[in-house]
């Protein structure tokens, strides 16, 4: 004859809780739990900007026009779960839901013109405006906070190095050697040398050259083709002055049609001043 035994339930031996490894069979009686120790929030904000951000991109509605009714009903929502746990904290919150408050009852009235232009006052502009703004700089907090932080992402070695084992090399860059080569060309330039030499000419040869060159080629001929460039600047200066005193002495005319246009030499047609004084001579002589 079997006899039925009883088996023992196991979830009348679980142990409540664990500490450190062994098992609680039953609470302390002066235990205490705070009220706010099993509160989870699930969404932290910085403010009520951060919060009315937030909602807004959580509906993906446009900033430039946001639905007051919708929005406002979901924040009076959050706040009122926060009075519940913390009202100091939340009364920065309260500021900005009477603000949302007086937003939407405006929203429901005749909103006045502006100007001639006919354009309507938004109640909203003010608080876009801040909600922009805010959200630029929210934007650049996280991108520098992104940035490779001391203490955070590196950590600052300090080591000890004997000056004498130290060389710094200089640093060259091409502007250096730019100026470096400049100032060399300039101090050469300063110490460069001419020699200049001694050429001897003669204005009387340079008479005879004119006049047999005016002779071979007969009539009116052009100022510019008695120059020769080959003569070099000493040459041209000794020729020019021969032409002025063959035109001194008379022994070519200089002339021009009208003023600007071209130049032109020839021999003199009357009697030279040499014949002249030859005559002269002869006169007396007899």
């Amino acid at each position: 004859m079997n006899a039925a035994v009883d088996m023992p339930d196991l979830a009348l031996f679980e142990p409540v809780a664990r500490i450190y490894g062994e098992p609680l069979d039953m609470l302390p009686q002066d235990l205490y739990i705070p009220p706010d120790a099993l509160s989870i929030m699930l969404e932290a904000f910085e403010g009520p900007l951060d919060l009315l951000l937030y909602l807004i991109r959580k509906a993906n509605v446009d900033i430039l026009d946001i639905p007051m009714a919708p929005l406002t009903r979901q924040y009076l929502d959050y706040v009122e779960s926060m009075r519940a746990s913390n009202l100091e904290l939340a009364a920065e919150y309260l500021v900005m839901a009477a603000m949302l408050i007086e937003i939407k009852s405006r929203m429901l009235l005749p909103r006045p013109k502006l100007g001639d232009d006919g354009e309507v006052e938004d109640p909203r502009a003010e608080l876009v405006r801040r909600l922009m703004e805010y959200e630029q700089i929210k934007i650049a907090g996280q991108r520098l906070n992104e940035m490779p932080q001391a203490e955070r992402e590196f950590y600052w070695v300090e080591t000890l190095v004997e000056k004498s084992l130290l060389v710094r090399l200089p640093e060259v860059s091409v502007d250096d050697l730019k100026e470096a080569w400049m100032a060399i060309v300039r101090q050469a330039g300063l110490k460069k040398h001419h020699k200049i030499s001694r050429e001897e000419l003669s204005v009387r040869e340079h008479m005879g050259i004119i006049l047999r060159a005016l002779q071979e080629k007969g009539g009116f001929v052009q100022f510019e083709t008695l120059f020769d460039a080959e003569m070099g600047p000493p040459g041209l200066v000794v020729h020019f002055l021969a032409m002025l005193e063959l035109a001194r002495e008379k022994l070519i005319e200089i002339t021009q049609t009208e003023s600007f246009q071209p130049i032109y030499v020839r021999v003199h047609q009357g009697e030279s001043p040499m014949e002249s004084d030859e005559a002269d001579t002869d006169q007396e002589s007899a």
